[in-house]
């Protein structure tokens, strides 16, 4: 993944785009004296960092200098800018998707459907590293990520703004079919090994499920992912196309 473990390249893309940095990891002993430079600047700019002990640092960067940045493969967007741009709000929200594999593979589905952005919690979730660039095969480019602190408190805002939240998980009592899609949606699907957790499966309008008919009781979240996206597009098609 591309990363940072200088202290001036880091305090320039903090003050210049800080967007594109996932998160940074700094030493918990004491480390250089401007690394307190990098601790303001990431708390100005909401940029998540986490205290780490300096022999995991070393593990992972041998020459760092008390921190280790990591850095997305693209900058994410605001969610009031996504949110401004759409005249019918489609949007995906992901629950602690954490397998980069598994987040290309969704945003290649959220781009071929159309979706106006993603959204992700900025813990617990894959950063849009080169794995996520390359599985997504070009459509990272092509969608608005944004990542919000909470995922819960974001859900109640879209609320507020009309924005019906729409979960996907196996034990819904309806079929993912059934709800009118026309309508402003945002989709949330949850992690790969717990779905959706309970808070956030409380705060959904409606929980879809899709039956399955084998013996494996859940489907890839990207699988999932795909389901949902391309039903809202059959829905919001015009008739005759």
């Amino acid at each position: 993944m591309p990363s940072i473990n200088r202290l001036n390249p880091l305090l320039e893309i903090l003050k210049s785009s800080p967007g594109r940095i996932n998160k940074i990891l700094i030493q918990k002993e004491r480390g250089p004296h401007r690394i307190g430079e990098v601790i303001g600047e990431a708390r100005a700019h909401a940029v998540p960092f986490l205290f780490v002990p300096k022999h995991r640092l070393d593990r992972l960067s041998p020459h760092h200098q008390g921190f280790l940045a990591d850095v997305s493969a693209k900058a994410f967007s605001p969610l009031e800018e996504i949110l401004a741009g759409a005249r019918r709000p489609f949007l995906l929200l992901l629950d602690e998707v954490e397998d980069p594999q598994n987040l290309g593979a969704v945003i290649r589905s959220a781009e071929g459907a159309g979706v106006d952005g993603v959204v992700l919690p900025e813990r617990r979730s894959a950063g849009l590293t080169e794995t996520v660039a390359t599985v997504s095969a070009g459509a990272l480019e092509h969608v608005k990520i944004a990542r919000v602190t909470n995922l819960v408190r974001t859900m109640a805002g879209l609320k507020e703004r009309g924005i019906w939240i729409v979960g996907a998980e196996g034990s819904g009592r309806e079929p993912w079919y059934e709800f009118d899609f026309t309508l402003p949606v945002a989709v949330v699907l949850g992690s790969e090994g717990r779905g959706l957790r309970p808070l956030v499966r409380k705060s959904c309008d409606k929980v879809l499920a899709i039956p399955l008919a084998g013996k494996v009781n859940s489907l890839n979240v990207a699988a999932a992912a795909a389901v949902f996206l391309f039903e809202i597009v059959r829905q919001r098609r015009p008739l005759g196309r």
